[in-house]
C-alpha cells in the first residue's frame, strides 16, 4: 500500500500503524494550514484521563497559510509545559525512563517551523521504536491523488471516527479504562520495545 499523509504532532497509533504496514510513505507537504487537526496538537493519558497538547501558532492576517510556513508562537513556553505534562503522565510507566533521554531534547531545544518540528518528532519516534522508514514528499498539492491511498483525513481531530485499537495496558487504566489512540507516546512509553509489533498487529482496513 502506498500512502499519502500528513506530518502531525507525535502522530496517533492510527497514523502509526498505516505508516508501519505501508510500502511507501509520502508526507502531504503542499498543503494549507487548517485549526483543529493533529498538525499542531496530540493527546495523551493523564491523570484525569484524555489530555491535549496544543502547539500555539503564529497567525497571520492571511486567509490561507501553507502548512510550510507556519511558525510556533513561543512566548508562552508551550515546550516546557507539553513536557511537564509528558513527564508527569507518564514518569510511572514501564518504560518511560528508557525512552526520556530521546525524548526530552525535542522540548530543550529552540523551534520555530511546526513542520520541521513534527517532521523532527516523527525520526526521534523512529528511532525509539528502531523502525527505519523511507518516505517522500510532495511538492504540489492534489486534491484527488490517484497513485497513493489518501489516508490525509486522519489529520483530522474534530469529529475523528478513529480504528478500534486492541488495548494495552495504560498508567491510568484502572481510573479510566482504555483510551483509544492516543500518540504514539502512549504507547511507547506503556509497550517499549513491543510497540512495534503492537503497531505492525492490527488489522484494519483504511
Amino acid at each position: 500500500m502506498n500512502i499519502l499523509i500528513h506530518p502531525t504532532y507525535f502522530p496517533n497509533v492510527a497514523h502509526f500503524v498505516a505508516m508501519c504496514q505501508a510500502e511507501t510513505i509520502t508526507f502531504e507537504m503542499a498543503d494549507n494550514f487548517q485549526k483543529q487537526t493533529y498538525r499542531n496538537r496530540t493527546y495523551i493519558y493523564g491523570a484525569n484521563g484524555k489530555l491535549l497538547l496544543n502547539i500555539p501558532v503564529v497567525h497571520t492576517q492571511k486567509d490561507r497559510q501553507k502548512y510550510v510556513d507556519v511558525l510556533t508562537f513561543n512566548e508562552e513556553n508551550w515546550q516546557r509545559n507539553h513536557w511537564k505534562s509528558i513527564e508527569s503522565a507518564y514518569k510511572t510507566s514501564p518504560f518511560f525512563e528508557f525512552y526520556e533521554d530521546e525524548l526530552r531534547p525535542l522540548f530543550e531545544e529552540p523551534v520555530s517551523s511546526l513542520l520541521d518540528f513534527n517532521l523532527q518528532c516523527f525520526q526521534t519516534v523512529c528511532n525509539c521504536l528502531q523502525l527505519e522508514i523511507k518516505t517522500n514528499q510532495t511538492t504540489t498539492f492534489e486534491k484527488k491523488p490517484t497513485q497513493y491511498t489518501d489516508l490525509r483525513h486522519l489529520v483530522k481531530a474534530k469529529g475523528e471516527k478513529a480504528p478500534s485499537f486492541e488495548s494495552y495496558i495504560q498508567v491510568f487504566n484502572d481510573k479510566h479504562g482504555f483510551i483509544n489512540n492516543l500518540s504514539i507516546i502512549d504507547l511507547l512509553c506503556n509497550e517499549g520495545p513491543n510497540a512495534l509489533n503492537y503497531l505492525e498487529s492490527q488489522k484494519i482496513v483504511w
